[in-house]
């Protein structure tokens, strides 16, 4: 048998070193338009800011060591331009020399992978004006850098690229601008949690834009002009173009194959094409979400390197099927890591799934064990059953370890129950005995069995038929409340039971939720209808705080480390 692979990278690599792990006698050609057949292209920003200084360490394989160790035939700087489905044969263009020639093929495996947007507008394809996808990308970056004085960088867009290439212009002593459409960073966070690392963004001095777009570039003289919308000026020494990717696949629609959203290439479980003998993997291709089962386009090494493997299983005869993607990923920023799983909110409201979520704050590891921080973690789940649905976590160590296990969860179809139960490593240096994965069960098992009825933030009423208490300490309150809040600390609260009006429903507030809670048990006992604000004060904090940067352009407080 003989199989053509179109493009490396995750997918397509895998795909190839996997077939020849099942088959020593099958034919495998690997045709890859750049020079690259397998890289780390999530290293590629800390090769630009510096963490990464070795080249070779960004290329996992060459292909000559695909060669040696597969005996796959990789062809690079070639591209494949033409797929004749009905002769089984694809006509292959020589980048170098600019000659064609045509390869048959009895599988063909798609693996093209997305390109970068890039808006139609003035000046996008000055010199200066870069985007990051491949090592070549990254390779042109570097160079401009070390050949250019560059002080000023704007960054157009805060995606995981966006801010990972924020942070590293940002290490190199360069002072950057974001400029966001979307009137949050990261999509894949809730706004809320998006609020906090915006505030983190602001106090490493980085520029944050929300709700701005570039209009055009402008060169006056020797400087590079970034015209937003409302005719603001930014003058900059270089743009890096991270606006979001879309699949690359001219090629397959061409070849009759069926796109699907965003043109994105579909697939059956076994990622198999319309077109028969024909698959495609990657970044290219539609898949399913893994909770909702609707069509997704989730671009992420991952599910690439499942995807390849699947498809070379069911070439070999193995009944091997994809089960979809949950859109697990994780962010460094500077020191705050950020990491999500599953379904955010606007999904969930999309799904018109009945869910509720809960956020906690929790240290890292043990509050009395030295360099203890704070994570901030919010947990989606079904109302009806406490199915997690999702999770998303921000904080400065142990987020990975906590990320990993709700997709785990969520995979496994656990619910909030389930949390309280899972059985996790402790010691000191590391987690809690219990640990924040079997809080975020405990205060989702309090909700489903009643225990205590819960509210948000956006929800408070501020009227004469509510009271907002909080419980923090005489400190906490005099750092910051809610406006009109009831002051009455948690330890005094069973002797000053009678300052608070039975007739009126108590909403209560702490810094985290926790006191909060046992103020509202201890409340209900007396005969109080009271619910607990999800978060507590430190979220609404840092929503606050954010309102302003973006009405003001003030500098928050920020978020504390300890």
């Amino acid at each position: 048998m003989k199989v053509v692979i179109v493009g490396g990278v995750a997918g397509g690599a895998t795909a190839a070193a996997r077939l020849r792990r099942l088959d020593e006698k099958m034919e495998i050609i690997m045709v890859e338009r750049s020079g690259y057949i397998s890289y780390a292209n999530c290293g590629l920003p800390y090769y630009i800011g510096g963490s990464i200084t070795d080249k070779k360490a960004l290329t996992l394989q060459t292909p000559e060591s695909f060669y040696n160790r597969f005996r796959i035939d990789v062809r690079v700087h070639q591209e494949v331009t033409r797929i004749n489905a009905l002769e089984k044969k694809v006509t292959i263009h020589k980048l170098e020399d600019h000659t064609t020639y045509q390869e048959s093929y009895d599988k063909l495996i798609l693996s093209p992978g997305a390109k970068a947007v890039l808006p139609p507008i003035t000046g996008i394809t000055l010199e200066n004006v870069f985007t990051l996808r491949t090592v070549e990308d990254t390779f042109k970056i570097d160079d401009y850098l070390k050949d250019h004085e560059v002080k000023k960088a704007v960054v157009v867009g805060a995606g995981f690229i966006g801010l990972e290439m924020a942070e590293n212009l940002k290490e190199k002593g360069i002072d950057v601008t974001i400029v966001q459409l979307m009137d949050q960073i990261l999509a894949p966070l809730d706004k809320d949690m998006a609020a906090i690392v915006q505030n983190y963004i602001k106090n490493q001095d980085i520029e944050l834009l929300l709700g701005t777009s570039l209009t055009k570039i402008l060169k006056k003289e020797n400087e590079t002009i970034a015209v937003l919308d409302h005719q603001k000026e930014i003058a900059c020494d270089m743009i890096l173009m991270a606006v979001g990717v879309q699949p690359d696949s001219q090629l397959a629609k061409t070849a009759g194959i069926d796109l699907g959203i965003k043109g994105a290439i579909k697939v059956n479980a076994h990622m198999q094409t319309n077109v028969n003998d024909i698959y495609a993997v990657g970044d290219a291709v539609e898949v399913k979400h893994f909770i909702t089962q609707t069509d997704s386009l989730i671009s992420l090494a991952g599910p690439a390197n499942k995807q390849g493997r699947i498809a070379a299983d069911h070439i070999c005869g193995i009944d091997h099927l994809y089960k979809g993607s949950q859109g697990s990923s994780i962010l460094k920023l500077f020191d705050m890591h950020i990491a999500t799983t599953g379904l955010n909110e606007k999904e969930a409201q999309t799904a018109k799934i009945d869910y509720d979520y809960v956020i906690i704050t929790s240290s890292s590891h043990a509050a009395y064990y030295p360099n203890a921080k704070n994570m901030y973690l919010k947990v989606l789940f079904d109302k009806k059953d406490g199915t997690i649905l999702g999770g998303q976590i921000i904080g400065y160590d142990g987020v990975d370890k906590r990320i990993d296990v709700l997709a785990t969860a969520i995979r496994a179809k656990m619910t909030a129950y389930d949390l309280t139960e899972l059985d996790l490593a402790y010691a000191p240096p590391f987690s809690s005995a219990k640990d924040p994965i079997n809080m975020i069960g405990f205060v989702i098992e309090n909700i489903l069995t009643d225990k205590v009825k819960q509210m948000h933030w956006s929800d408070i009423k501020d009227d004469e038929k509510t009271i907002i208490l909080d419980t923090r300490t005489i400190l906490e309150y005099q750092r910051g409340h809610f406006p009109n809040a009831l002051h009455i600390p948690l330890d005094e609260l069973r002797d000053r039971l009678s300052e608070i009006d039975r007739d009126k429903d108590i909403q209560v507030y702490c810094q985290s939720g926790l006191r909060s809670y046992l103020a509202c048990r201890i409340l209900s006992q007396n005969g109080y209808i009271c619910k607990n604000i999800a978060g507590g004060y430190g979220i609404y904090q840092h929503i606050e705080e954010n309102k302003i940067m973006q009405s003001a352009g003030m500098r928050p407080c920020g978020i504390d480390e300890k």
